[in-house]
């Protein structure tokens, strides 16, 4: 289990670099507090805080709750492929907004594993009493 408590803290840890990267761009982009507005590329960093705060409010109860059906080393490398993933959503929706898409498919897809391998989980564990 020590592998999915790292991609855990690793996740954790990730989504704050990602405030702190809003934050530098607040200050470089001169947009002043509340505003989420004002210059594109502070508007991107932002949006890729909240879509990982999105993806995480899903991604953490599944990877947990994938490691009562999946061996954890399967479980943290399907973590592992979510956190190089939102590196290069970052990377790209920096860059180019339209470029996301790879970055967000190895978000989601390894999410999408962990419920589904949790969900046929329930129905074996149903189904055998």
């Amino acid at each position: 289990m020590v592998w999915v408590e790292l991609v855990t803290a690793l996740a954790l840890l990730q989504f704050i670099v990602f405030g702190i990267l809003v934050g530098k761009a607040r200050a470089q982009y001169g947009v002043k507090a509340p505003a989420t507005t004002g210059n594109e590329v502070f508007e991107r960093y932002n949006r890729v805080h909240m879509n990982t705060l999105e993806t995480l409010a899903v991604f953490l109860p599944s990877l947990w709750l994938a490691t009562r059906f999946l061996a954890p080393y399967w479980v943290a490398g399907l973590g592992a492929v979510y956190l190089i993933g939102r590196i290069i959503y970052l990377r790209a929706y920096i860059a180019n907004p339209s470029s996301r898409s790879l970055g967000y498919s190895l978000s989601i897809l390894p999410v999408l594993a962990l419920i589904l391998a949790t969900l046929v989980g329930i129905v074996r564990a149903l189904i055998s009493g």
